[in-house]
């Protein structure tokens, strides 16, 4: 990935609010067939691993062998940003239209599980966590499920464990502009609603 210094995000907290926030990855792995890309909800486990399923029917688990290198790409909120959103435009007119977004690469080494229990365990740590941030307290449970119905649901997935190798956190949110300009930047974006990005770069003027 091109990562101009200006734009490296090495704030721990603000990888972690990108992945959790967005949580569905764009899994990309190199097969016999070429470069593979399929796209799954992933979550941390601890800070060294992440965590998901594939359907059994997906050919990642028979096509990429254990201990293959792979890249999770987590995408976050984005933006077209407007030269007229610019109060400096007026004085040089030397400025064109962008893209602010904010993306995590985690480079890893993945591993298949088929074993039910180990299964299980990461449907449920998933589930909780979604359902969690969705619902709240009224949050769906494994258990609401009748018990033969959520073992053939767990006999139809793989799961698979990522060891993070590197991570790599890139937030292009206007930092290489002049402070009028960035902070327009902001107000620009909270008056459409893009709260993910105009938060962080709150964050940044701090």
């Amino acid at each position: 990935m091109y990562l101009p210094h200006h734009f490296e995000d090495t704030d721990p907290q603000a990888v972690r609010d990108i992945i959790e926030s967005c949580p569905l990855a764009t899994l990309v792995v190199s097969a016999s067939t070429g470069l593979v890309a399929n796209h799954i909800p992933v979550i941390a486990d601890g800070a060294h691993a992440m965590i998901g399923h594939v359907a059994a029917a997906n050919d990642l688990h028979r096509t990429v062998d254990d201990g293959a290198p792979v890249l999770l790409i987590f995408s976050g909120e984005d933006s077209y940003i407007s030269p007229n959103w610019y109060p400096t435009k007026p004085q040089h007119h030397q400025h064109v239209p962008t893209w602010n977004y904010q993306v995590v690469h985690i480079h890893g080494r993945i591993t298949f599980t088929r074993d039910d229990k180990a299964k299980r365990a990461i449907v449920g740590r998933m589930t909780k966590q979604f359902e969690t941030a969705m619902n709240g307290s009224k949050a769906w449970k494994m258990a609401d499920a009748p018990p033969d119905y959520m073992t053939a649901m767990i006999k139809n997935i793989v799961g698979f464990t990522i060891d993070i190798d590197r991570v790599l956190a890139k937030s292009k949110l206007s930092q290489n502009r002049e402070l009028e300009d960035f902070s327009n930047v902001i107000s620009e974006l909270e008056a459409r609603a893009l709260r993910g990005l105009s938060s962080r770069m709150r964050k940044l003027q701090d």
